[in-house]
């Protein structure tokens, strides 16, 4: 098959790539303003430019589109929420666009955040407007498109430094600078950290099965840390100290995967251990 990646340089995208170059003919597209051209795996094609121009920079000839590309932070998107509604909502249809008048099936990457007031933040607001674009065309124009949600994606290949970094990242960069580990708020609120590896996995799987799921295949391991968890795993670890900062808007308590059953019918189960990869780092 022949598989177009949108955000291909980036975490996701490069792990994801890696697999699928072994079987199939894989084309990234990518404007690199998160990603890296480090990220680059041998034997893909790698096309520089915006989503947004995708008709102009992608032939037609794709069986299935990845769309992951997007800016995916809560913080960063309430310093240029402008940007981050271009990206995250006229991105999603310039691509559904591309893939209805192509005849490609799309897997959209949607987030966990859809479970919790999509007002709290522009990224939260956004990726629920994507999502809802995505169940639109699927209705109306029956297309071949299915929402995927991660909930917190770490492991080989995550970022470490800027607003992109997620905690464990975050948290690796500061170790590495013998820096203290910051914790936002009180650590008390609890994140279903979900290995890298599972979620190409559940990726993969889902782009191969003909199975439609009526709302979104939820990838988590259905169940979760507090933040003060993971950081006494660091502190087993690595020694370290923390530091607390002050609660950021926006942020939730709890993300946790619910049931769902429909992941039994494509045999995807959680294989990662956050505990045990902290050990590793």
């Amino acid at each position: 098959m022949k598989i177009l990646v949108t955000g291909g340089a980036g975490f996701v995208g490069q792990a994801l790539i890696k697999e699928l170059v072994k079987k199939h003919e894989v084309v990234s597209l990518d404007n690199y303003s998160i990603g890296s051209k480090k990220n680059h795996i041998e034997g893909a094609t790698y096309v520089e430019g915006d989503i947004n121009n995708i008709s102009k920079l992608i032939e037609n000839d794709f069986d299935i589109c990845f769309h992951l590309a997007a800016l995916s932070r809560i913080q960063p998107s309430f310093h240029d929420p402008s940007n981050t509604f271009v990206n995250n909502t006229f991105g999603v249809q310039n691509v559904l666009d591309w893939c209805r008048e192509n005849n490609t099936k799309c897997i959209y990457s949607g987030s966990s955040s859809r479970h919790h007031n999509p007002h709290i933040s522009p990224y939260a607001l956004y990726k629920y407007i994507g999502e809802e674009i995505c169940k639109m065309y699927k209705e109306v124009y029956k297309m071949n498109v299915e929402i995927v949600r991660f909930y917190n994606v770490y492991g080989p290949g995550e970022i470490l430094d800027g607003d992109w970094a997620a905690v464990i990242g975050l948290w690796r960069r500061q170790i590495r600078d013998n820096e203290p580990i910051t914790i936002v708020g009180d650590g008390l609120q609890r994140r279903d950290f979900t290995h890298i590896d599972d979620i190409v996995d559940g990726l993969i799987k889902i782009s191969y099965t003909n199975i439609k799921h009526d709302d979104a295949w939820e990838l988590g391991t259905g169940s979760n840390y507090s933040i003060l968890e993971v950081a006494e795993m660091f502190k087993e670890k690595f020694n370290c100290d923390f530091k607390f900062l002050p609660k950021q808007k926006g942020n939730y308590k709890e993300t946790l995967r619910e049931n769902d059953d429909t992941l039994i019918k494509i045999d995807w189960k959680t294989t990662g251990d956050l505990k045990k990869y902290i050990q590793t780092l």
